[in-house]
């Protein structure tokens, strides 16, 4: 992926926009955790998605005569693999904690390359994965059993829990959604992707929402708060300001960035809820960002993007 030079103060300012984006991906599943004691998961995200199609359908207003079948078709496949992610995602975060799910999430950098191993889902501009996303997979595997796993259990699969695995089915939810994009953002303009997936991951999560879970809600502040951060902050908001900051970055200087997500997602964790990994938790913790690193060695083509992002390009 070619970036032209930027001057220095765009490319500043990109480097920091990206980092606060980052760090309120960080803090939201903090802020989710919170909501989820009075609100149903699937249902929290119905509403968050809802929110966030109507914010992005007011700013790309006028995309909306322009679309197409093709666009159309995009839309629905990409949406529905980020249903997939955020319907896995927020029914485990409600079993596990916000830190151990921010790790799990940060997978996809681990899984996009191992999923482009197939050829169906392999885009075009991208070579099969080489030694050390290999590498980076048994890395990054050792440290998710590790910060699962509770302490004195070996490598004993049975404990993990049932929160953790939901949100591993996340992370692939995520990766298909990336490999997706990848795909399809060329075939498509940018702005019509953007409310078409968030609009269609809106419909997928009402269709899935009545076979899934029996939605209830207590509405209170912490509710509200999460919906409001995570539908307009979160999405709306910080996907346009990714959108901008990519264009002035190396895919390098990104994907660095992007995986600082769990390490902000551990310290809102920390700093608000108290919670300490351990030392187990920790080495388990540190060894998935190996991976993550070990994977970004040889930079592939396309680059994952974080699970809060609303990705738009490659």
């Amino acid at each position: 992926m070619f970036h032209a030079p930027a001057p220095a103060s765009r490319s500043l300012r990109a480097h920091v926009l990206l980092v606060i984006v980052v760090a309120i991906w960080g803090s939201t599943f903090v802020v989710v955790k919170d909501a989820l004691s009075a609100i149903s998961p699937l249902l929290f995200n119905l509403i968050r998605m809802t929110l966030a199609f109507l914010c992005l359908a007011v700013f790309y207003r006028g995309h909306f005569g322009r679309m197409n079948r093709r666009s159309l078709l995009a839309g629905a496949i990409v949406g529905a693999c980020l249903a997939m992610g955020y319907q896995f995602q927020t029914a485990g975060l409600r079993l596990t904690t916000p830190s151990k799910s921010a790790f799990i999430t940060g997978m996809i950098v681990v899984l996009v390359p191992l999923l482009s191993a197939i050829p169906a889902l392999r885009p075009r501009s991208v070579r099969s994965p080489q030694w050390n996303a290999w590498a980076g997979a048994v890395v990054a595997f050792i440290g998710i059993v590790l910060l699962t796993t509770p302490p004195g259990s070996g490598f004993d699969f049975r404990s993990i829990g049932v929160g953790d695995l939901l949100t591993l089915g996340c992370a692939l939810g995520f990766s298909l959604h990336v490999l997706a994009l990848a795909h399809l953002s060329s075939r498509v303009p940018y702005e019509q992707l953007a409310i078409l997936q968030v609009g269609f991951c809106a419909v997928f999560m009402a269709a899935s929402l009545p076979l899934l879970e029996r939605p209830w809600v207590r509405w209170s502040v912490p509710v509200l708060v999460g919906l409001l951060v995570t539908a307009v902050l979160a999405t709306a908001a910080a996907f346009t300001v990714q959108s901008w900051a990519q264009r002035f970055l190396p895919a390098t200087h990104t994907a660095l960035i992007l995986a600082l997500e769990p390490v902000f997602a551990w310290l809102t964790s920390f700093l608000f809820l108290g919670e300490r990994l351990g030392r187990r938790g920790a080495s388990g913790a540190l060894l998935v960002l190996a991976g993550i690193a070990l994977t970004e060695f040889i930079p592939m083509p396309i680059q994952p993007t974080s699970h809060e992002g609303i990705p738009l390009s490659s």
